[in-house]
């Protein structure tokens, strides 16, 4: 059963990540649906837990208290996720990552090795820009706002392979919605190549999985193979995770 005013409290916080981390009240009850009373009681709370701040202009934030549970989250998360990783490598014999979108930034935040003695290494902690890698890829697919993050960040060329413009980047992106994964052909690091799905929340693309490798020994793996087996392992961890 569930009580009323903390899914009232949960629907505020996740239409305020849905707006980008900020939006007015007037935002909020156009997402949620809530009398404008009822948002502005339940942010006072919010606020005075510092689950949200409010900005100069007035509008609502969400707040640094969030960061406390995020990270313990992010890190049990990456503990949740090492089974599912082991079973990518075991499927693949390649190096099977996790990532998260943190801003504007690809972060790796649990990943299980290659066996093998030539081997892909993202450290786990890794900050990279989304544009020259898989996950990165999958992460902005679904993103309203992709266009704006590519934007800010830059398509700074990594590779001779990096795609380096905005028009590209789209193109790429609308390939991934309609084939359901994402490659990097040497995007990111020279004779690496990498191919991720996403694990969804809801629809939401919560994190991204992926398995990297030397060019060759990924090319050589029937790639509709690879990525079945990558989504049947995403839904199995989102599943684990979110319930559903």
């Amino acid at each position: 059963m569930s009580v009323q005013s903390v899914d009232r409290a949960l629907d505020v916080l996740e239409a305020l990540a849905e707006q980008g981390g900020q939006a007015g009240v007037s935002e909020l009850a156009a997402r949620t649906g809530l009398p404008y009373g009822t948002i502005h009681r339940l942010l006072q709370t919010l606020l005075a837990r510092g689950y949200v701040r409010q900005e100069s202009d007035r509008r609502y934030a969400l707040g640094g208290a969030l960061v406390r549970l995020g990270g313990a989250a992010e890190r049990m998360v990456a503990v949740w996720a090492e089974p599912y990783l082991a079973k990518l490598v075991e499927l693949s014999g390649e190096t099977a990552n996790l990532a998260v979108l943190e801003g504007d930034f690809v972060v790796y935040v649990a990943q299980v090795p290659s066996p093998r003695r030539l081997r892909m290494f993202a450290e786990v902690g890794r900050r990279v820009l989304p544009h020259s890698t898989a996950v990165g890829k999958v992460l902005l697919a679904e993103r309203r706002d992709a266009a704006a993050v590519f934007e800010r960040t830059g398509l700074p060329r990594r590779t001779d392979q990096t795609i380096t413009t905005v028009g590209a980047m789209l193109e790429e992106l609308e390939r991934v919605r309609t084939q359901g994964y994402a490659l990097d052909l040497g995007e990111e690091e020279n004779g690496v190549h990498c191919m991720a799905v996403p694990v969804l929340d809801g629809g939401r693309a919560f994190a991204a999985m992926s398995v990297s490798g030397p060019a060759e020994r990924i090319d050589a793996i029937d790639r509709d193979e690879l990525a079945g087996a990558l989504r049947k392992v995403a839904d199995d961890f989102g599943a684990a995770i979110f319930g559903s």
